[in-house]
């Protein structure tokens, strides 16, 4: 049966043998960040994502908070909460998800870091990414606990949407962290306090390099930015100049760490009556396209790259 291959040999089909891990000592040493889909609100709402951070040494729940995708914003906003609530910690711990590790060879640029981990090398903290989902199986079995009991609890709670489920997510975690946390084998908290230099809002940014043309222009997500002429912009010519892009939509424009006002000019073709009708047979196509761009308000930014998800804004500001 073997050698007519209706039977696989056990001892070939055995994969990697994984040995366990010790805890972390002290709170703060190790945090294990991670994000599940599921659906957490059963029928009852949309499918999103759980952003969980939780302690290695004592499997308490940092952090917990709903979230449309595992976007760079998304944990941009989320690691800035969890800042503010215990401080920094030592290091996090992640798996090699596109928005903490520069997978593709031709993503290459710069330092090779992601806009996360340039994030978090600013704030001092160290990133650390597993080769395998059991190297960090404690927050993969915590995954598993909160789609069974978190998901009864939303539902015994009558939660239905994201801003309601995040409401209620910090009496849960109090709740599982007396049940299930365990004690530290050092009492020591590692733990840093937020320093006046940490300047989160500065930090948890998108940041993009373009060359200033002779014209004073340059362009970022499809919209050409023209700089207002002045000496400074003037010296900034043929140089590369920082795109800062804020979770809050807004955008800055900055050479030498100093912004530059600019105006907008959006290069994406807009349909017109005209050629809706001089195409007879895209006509129907195109009004639904116009219509549709009709709904958005001037200077509207695009939702569909991946650094544009879960932003709370899309609207562009004249720096």
């Amino acid at each position: 049966m073997l050698d007519a291959g209706l039977w696989a040999d056990r001892v070939k089909r055995r994969g990697r043998v994984y040995q366990p891990r010790y805890r972390r000592e002290c709170v703060g040493e190790l945090v294990q960040v991670d994000g599940s889909e599921h659906w957490w609100f059963e029928d009852r709402g949309p499918q999103c994502t759980l952003l969980v951070f939780i302690d290695d040494a004592t499997s308490r729940l940092m952090h917990l908070q709903f979230v449309q995708s595992e976007s760079t914003f998304a944990y941009f906003n989320a690691t800035q909460r969890y800042l503010e609530q215990h401080g920094k910690p030592v290091a996090f711990y992640t798996d090699k998800h596109a928005v903490f590790r520069v997978n593709k060879p031709s993503g290459l640029h710069g330092d090779g870091m992601t806009q996360f981990g340039r994030a978090l090398k600013a704030l001092s903290i160290e990133i650390i990414c597993a080769n395998s989902s059991q190297a960090k199986g404690r927050v993969e079995r915590a995954n598993k606990t909160l789609q069974d009991r978190l998901v009864k609890e939303l539902r015994l709670a009558g939660v239905s949407t994201m801003d309601d489920g995040n409401a209620f997510l910090p009496a849960f975690i109090a709740d599982y962290n007396a049940r299930f946390a365990k004690a530290p084998f050092n009492e020591k908290d590692l733990h840093r306090p937020m320093q006046p230099r940490d300047r989160l809002d500065e930090a948890f940014t998108w940041r993009a390099e373009r060359t200033l043309s002779q014209s004073l222009t340059l362009q970022y997500d499809n919209i050409l930015f023209m700089i207002e002429p002045s000496e400074f912009a003037q010296a900034a010519i043929g140089r590369r100049v920082e795109v800062v892009d804020f979770p809050d939509g807004r955008l800055e424009v900055r050479y030498k760490g100093r912004s530059m006002p600019y105006r907008t000019f959006d290069r994406l073709r807009r349909v017109t009556e005209t050629a809706v009708l001089e195409n007879k047979r895209l006509g129907g196509l195109l009004t639904l396209i116009r219509e549709s761009q009709q709904t958005q308000p001037p200077g509207m930014r695009t939702s569909k790259g991946p650094k544009r998800r879960d932003q709370t804004g899309h609207m562009f500001e004249v720096g």
